[in-house]
This record gives C-alpha cells, sequence and structure tokens, in this order.
C-alpha cells in the first residue's frame, strides 16, 4: 500500500461514479469529480463546482408546512471545461464501447497535489492505443486548472480528430424539477482560446468558463488551425493530426472559472500557462508541501491508517484554504451534488479545530465570522418560526444564511445547531486564547442564540423543571422527542456561558438585562435532564427505555445499513443511534462528567450506536481511548478514517464525507496522542494503538508550532 498515493488498477466499470468521487480535485476555490476527458456512454455523474455558487431551488414536497425555506439551495454543477472529443480513425473514443481495455491505473498524488489516468485501448476498428492523462487544479493560481492528455497509436499510423469543448448546457443530477439553472450569455473563440458567459438563474451569478488548448506530437508543438463548432450552450475547438505508430500526440489544455471579462480571463489564463504545464506542476508540488509541513501526520507502522488520515488531510485542504471569507466547508466539498448549501453544524463541530490547528487561528476565525455576519439572518429565521427580541435560530443549511433545508424533523426540531456554534466561539477562545473575537463579534451572536433558547424552553408545572419539547438530536432515527439530553444540556451550557461573558464584558457594553440574566439563571438551575435510576445514567430522550433494547448485534449483518433496508417508521421505533447523541456531549464538555461517568455512559449507548452517520465514529473514538480502549477507539478510527477509500456505506458514489474527515484528526489528535488544552496550556495523555511504533504531528498553538512525538 502507498502511503502518499491512491491508487486502483484495472476497469471496472460498475465502480467508474465510486472512483469519480474517490480521486477528485479542488482548490478551495473550485473542484471537479474524477470523471473521463473524453466521452464515455457508461454510467457517469459529471461534475465541476465553484465555490459559493449556487441555486435556490423552488423546495418540493408533499405537505407544505408554514415555517418551510422557499428553497433548497443546491451546489451547482457549473460548465465543463475538461471535454475532449477524440476520434481515432473515425471511431469515437468511449472506454463503455471499447473492444478491450487493458492496463487501466488511476492515481492520486496527495502528497504533490495531482491526478493520473492511464490505460490501453482497443476500438471497435481494431486500432489500439496507449493514453496518459494527468490533471491539476493549482493552489497558487485558483481560477485555473490544467490537463495534459497524451495518445500513442499502439498498432498503426493514425489520423486524431480532437475537438477540446466548453458546455455550459449541463444540470445537477438532484434538480427538485429537472430544470437548467445557468443561461448562456454569450460565446466567443480566438487563437486556440475560447470562452462561454453564463449567469446562474435567480441568483445571477455571472462566470466566465475558459479554455486554452496547445498541441505536440513527439514534444514539439504543432502550429495549426482550429475548426469552431458553435452551439447555443457549446464551443468546440477542433483539430485533426496524423500520428504515426508509437509516436505520442499530446495537447494540453488549460481551462477553469473567473468572474473577470473575456479580455483578462485571457490574459489571465496566458500568463499561468506561459508557466507551462511542467511549470504549473512544479508549482503545485511546493504549495502542497508547504500545507503537509504542519498538517502531516505521520503513522510508523500501520499502513492502512496511514494512507487513510492523509487521504482526510488531502481532501480538507482541496475543499477549504481560509482564503475567502465567503466560503465554508459543505458536507461534500466538491466531490458531488448530495445535501446541497455550503454550511452544516459540521463546521462548528468537527471542522474548526483541525483548521485551529493546522492553518492557525486567522482561518478559524474567518470561520466563526462567517456566522457573525450572517446573524441578521439567523434571527429572521427565528422571527419566522415565531421568535421574538433578537432571538437567532442559524440554519441547518445555508449558503446566505438563510434556513434552505426542507425536512421538518430537521428544518424545525434538529436545533442543537445552534449549540455547536456557541461551543465553537468557546471552543477557539480557549485554543487560541484571542478573546478579541468574542469581545468585538461573538458576544452579539452568543446573546441572540441565547434569547432563543430562553424561549424555546417550557417550564413543566407537573416536573417543576424547564422542559425542550418536539426536537431531534443528533441521532436522525429519532425525530420530534421530548428533551433530547443534548440539546437540553446544550441548551442550559448556552445560556450559562453567554451571562457568563455578558458579566464579564459589561464595561464595554449591556449585553443584557438584569431581568434577562434572572431568567436564563433559573432556567439553567431547572432544566430537566431525563435520568435513569436504575441504569444510572442520563437518557438519550424521554422514552428511550420504552423501546425493545436490544444491541446492534442483534441486526443480520444484510440489514445494515439499515436506512437502506427498513422502513423508516420501524427505525424511529428501534433503540438505534444513528451517530452519537448522549455521547456528543460528553465529547463536548469531557471536563464537566468523572471518568466513571463517561465509562457508564459509553458502554450503555455504545453497543446500540449504527454509526451510520460520518459524523459518528470519531467521537467514540476519541471518548474510547480516553478510557483506555484503545483497540476499541482504532476499530473506529479505521472505520472512519476509510469510510469513503473502503466505501463503507455504499454511497461513495455520490461523493466524499468531507466534514466528518475532520472527525478522523480529531481521532488521533484529540485520541491517540489525548490532546487537550487546560489552564491556557496543551496537554497530552497519549496511548498508542498496538499497530503504531510511532507517532507525529505538528499543531499551530497560539502562534507557535509545536511539534508532537510519540
Amino acid at each position: 500500500m502507498n502511503t502518499w498515493n491512491i491508487i486502483v488498477e484495472g476497469f471496472n466499470k460498475a465502480e467508474v461514479t465510486k472512483h469519480e468521487s474517490i480521486f477528485s480535485l479542488g482548490n478551495g476555490a473550485m473542484g471537479m469529480r474524477a470523471n473521463f476527458e473524453e466521452d464515455y456512454t457508461g454510467d457517469t455523474l459529471q461534475g465541476s463546482y465553484i465555490g459559493g455558487v449556487y441555486y435556490p431551488d423552488k423546495t418540493r414536497v408533499g405537505w407544505w408546512k408554514n415555517g418551510y425555506p422557499e428553497y433548497f439551495a443546491k451546489v451547482l454543477n457549473a460548465p465543463s471545461w475538461i471535454g475532449l472529443h477524440i476520434k481515432i480513425d473515425g471511431e469515437l473514443l468511449d472506454l463503455n464501447t471499447c473492444l478491450e481495455v487493458k492496463n487501466f491505473r488511476r492515481q492520486l498524488n496527495m502528497k504533490e497535489g495531482w491526478y493520473e489516468r492511464r490505460f490501453t485501448a482497443t476500438l471497435p476498428n481494431g486500432v489500439e492505443i496507449a493514453v496518459k492523462v494527468v490533471r491539476l487544479l493549482s493552489l497558487r493560481y485558483d481560477e485555473i486548472g490544467a490537463l495534459r492528455y497524451e495518445i500513442s497509436p499502439l498498432n498503426a499510423d493514425t489520423s486524431i480528430e480532437i475537438e477540446s469543448y466548453l458546455d455550459s448546457g449541463i444540470k445537477n443530477n438532484d434538480a427538485n424539477w429537472d430544470e437548467l439553472f445557468w443561461n448562456t450569455l454569450e460565446i466567443s473563440s480566438e487563437n486556440n482560446c475560447a470562452t462561454i458567459l453564463a449567469e446562474t438563474k435567480k441568483t445571477a451569478f455571472k462566470v466566465q468558463t475558459f479554455m486554452e488548448n496547445h498541441l505536440f506530437i513527439e514534444g514539439k508543438e504543432l502550429n495549426i488551425s482550429e475548426k469552431e463548432n458553435r452551439k447555443e450552450n457549446y464551443i468546440g475547438l477542433q483539430y485533426e493530426v496524423t500520428v504515426k505508430q508509437n509516436q505520442t500526440f499530446r495537447i494540453e489544455k488549460y481551462g477553469g472559472y473567473t468572474p473577470l471579462t473575456k479580455s483578462k480571463t485571457l490574459s489571465k489564463v496566458r500568463d499561468a500557462q506561459a508557466l507551462t504545464f511542467e511549470g504549473l506542476l512544479e508549482m503545485q508540488k511546493e504549495d502542497w508541501a508547504a500545507i503537509w509541513e504542519t498538517s502531516d501526520i505521520v503513522i510508523e507502522g500501520d499502513e492502512k491508517a496511514q494512507q487513510g488520515i492523509r487521504f482526510n488531510i488531502f481532501q480538507l485542504n482541496q475543499t477549504y484554504q481560509g482564503k475567502y471569507a465567503h466560503l465554508n466547508i459543505g458536507p461534500k466539498g466538491f466531490t458531488g451534488e448530495k445535501y446541497g448549501g455550503s454550511t452544516y453544524w459540521d463546521t462548528e463541530a468537527y471542522c474548526l479545530p483541525f483548521y485551529m490547528a493546522t492553518k492557525g487561528a486567522e482561518v478559524a476565525r474567518n470561520l466563526l465570522l462567517y456566522r457573525y455576519k450572517q446573524l441578521p439572518q439567523a434571527i429572521e429565521n427565528a422571527q419566522k418560526l415565531g421568535f421574538t427580541g433578537g432571538a437567532a435560530l442559524y440554519p441547518m443549511v445555508t449558503m446566505n444564511g438563510e434556513e434552505c433545508h426542507n425536512e421538518w424533523e430537521i428544518t424545525f426540531e434538529e436545533i442543537h445547531r445552534n449549540g455547536a456554534i456557541a461551543f465553537a466561539i468557546y471552543n477557539y477562545t480557549r485554543y487560541t486564547g484571542d478573546e478579541s473575537y468574542l469581545k468585538e463579534y461573538g458576544m452579539e451572536v452568543l446573546i441572540a442564540i441565547a434569547r432563543f433558547w430562553a424561549q424555546r424552553v417550557n417550564f413543566s408545572e407537573e416536573k417543576k423543571q424547564y422542559v425542550i419539547l418536539g426536537v431531534t438530536g443528533p441521532n436522525e432515527y429519532e425525530n420530534n422527542v421530548n428533551n433530547n439530553f443534548y440539546t437540553n444540556y446544550l441548551a442550559s451550557w448556552c445560556l450559562s456561558y453567554a451571562a457568563t461573558m455578558a458579566l464579564k464584558y459589561k464595561s464595554e457594553k449591556q449585553w443584557v438585562t438584569i431581568k434577562e440574566l434572572k431568567e436564563w439563571s433559573d432556567i439553567v438551575e431547572h432544566m430537566y435532564l431525563p435520568y435513569s435510576e436504575k441504569y444510572d445514567v442520563y437518557l438519550q430522550q424521554d422514552g428511550f427505555l420504552d423501546k425493545d433494547l436490544k444491541p446492534v448485534s442483534a441486526i443480520p449483518t444484510g440489514e445494515r445499513p439499515l436506512n437502506q433496508h427498513w422502513s423508516w417508521d420501524r427505525i424511529l421505533r428501534s433503540p438505534y443511534i444513528k451517530q452519537a447523541d448522549t455521547l456528543q456531549g460528553f465529547y463536548f464538555f469531557e471536563e464537566r462528567f468523572t471518568k466513571e461517568q463517561l465509562q457508564k455512559h459509553y458502554e450503555f449507548y455504545e453497543p446500540f450506536t449504527v454509526h451510520e452517520s460520518s459524523l459518528s465514529p470519531c467521537v467514540h473514538s476519541v471518548l474510547a481511548s480516553a478510557l483506555g480502549k484503545t483497540e476499541e477507539a482504532y476499530a473506529l478510527y479505521l472505520r472512519t478514517a476509510r469510510l469513503d477509500l473502503d466505501d463503507y456505506n455504499k454511497e461513495v458514489h455520490e461523493g466524499l464525507h468531507i466534514t466528518s474527515m475532520a472527525g478522523t484528526w480529531l481521532s488521533i489528535v484529540e485520541g491517540f496522542a489525548g490532546m487537550r488544552v487546560k489552564n491556557g496550556a496543551l496537554t497530552f495523555t497519549p496511548r498508542l494503538p498496538k499497530q503504531w511504533k510511532r507517532l507525529s504531528f505538528k499543531v499551530i498553538f497560539r502562534g507557535e508550532v509545536k511539534e508532537v512525538i510519540i
């Protein structure tokens, strides 16, 4: 196994879409699935994406409910620039129809940031060719990508017709109403270059898609005129060359996206192209070397674990670089369309610690500022649901701060996301020691969130305590429950933390009234937390013990994952937990519980947890490490680290689980290394799996790079 490369050999049509996800490329500003450049008539999911560009796809539900978002924000499938129609002696190159495909190999070089594909194919007309393709998306010039496509005829002199094209007539696979999301405004071409100016419907994002082509035989650049093939949403530049047996024909294609005018677009791509493909590749190697300097984790003695963490770190860096304040980290990044939106609670709960420790406080601060800038929309979201007085409910899914998730049990009920945002402010301040964000921006967010919780609770006369009714916790296999422990505990903590900070910084501003503080204090003091005397554990929610408490081991193997085999009704009535819920609270607030309490809760809930959310195994892994259950932690680590590489949930064809990849980092740094921040200093309680001989990594802590070797 190669720990710096993902390599797949052999052409399997059934796995094309899966590998399109795994070999995806991105540079923080744009990204693309590993689609073939040439035509492919088999099963494929074409996907190119631009950070921050989206379409408000009108909500489609069977029963409209007041408060529903008007739309679901779709990550847009952008105009394609990589395409090549290739004919060999008049026969279209299509691996789905070739007589034979041999020596097929894909390679993702994570150390240097490029993707390669090569194969030998026999076309229906009997011509045999060897193909090698290398592709990259430049980190330094993040509007630009480049590919080098080489063809060598192996058994005859051949005529090669190649049409390099741009296509804006594309659609999203997940469109609610099967409509096109782009309007093509202008098409142009000159001197082996072409552009398409397109605009998104409704949101009016204008994007210039561009390409420039250079052709070579045996390394010598050709000077041949192109023919233009122009259609309504399409521009192709056609070339025809004769290539002798065993010679190599090469096209180098530069392309990408920019909001600039056509003349500036062409100038920009020519500036980058002047460096040559090899020049861009060398820059790519330098830029990735700089990233790996602070983000690499080195595991000695376990290649499977090593490859897994590097793949996760690589994809996180491809998704988000921290350069643009309007961008965030979507669950699929640039690898697929599922889930839409650019921001979930995943960013605050899972991703923030990774970027904070590997890129520094400024990048993490930008992630928090993203939420601050969307506070007005969060207040408006709460107003739509009947909350007043500046209460804020942050969206479950968003592109611009507006809620755009349209499943009622999540949109209205999975309100714990508010708490994760407040916790991220606390976590940032604790780790960086920087209180300026809290004083300048974070206090407004905390107060608005606290006001939401203060209105969301009910006082139960029967219990003489405050309750929170009709919620969904992190465990989405239980909906519309009362008194979810994690939600209630988080709400109580948020009110307490906001009050404490309001008093601490009262000299700067009178954040809240004395009346409000008293109300919040009363809620905190009398918050109801469901508890079982019999098991001596907090219950996930009211009624959990009424379920048929059979462990996961009782489920036949062929019925997993549950969401692909059971009815939703059966899942909701079962005790099975999709992801860490009560234990998510123990993970966030570990210092508030004893080790004995953690052990009781872990051993009670782990047997019921199916881990069918990508966000689950990492939390359990960190907690298992803290309990000294190192081998159990290791098994959970492998599950999160190799979730996509090994396609555990059989859904990688839809895209990678980007945000949960940060949990892999947490499993190592907070789990096996036991890193914590206590009294303003880093502490470590290392417990390495027996398979590991040595673990080393770096973290940026309060402006200094610390190297940790275990």
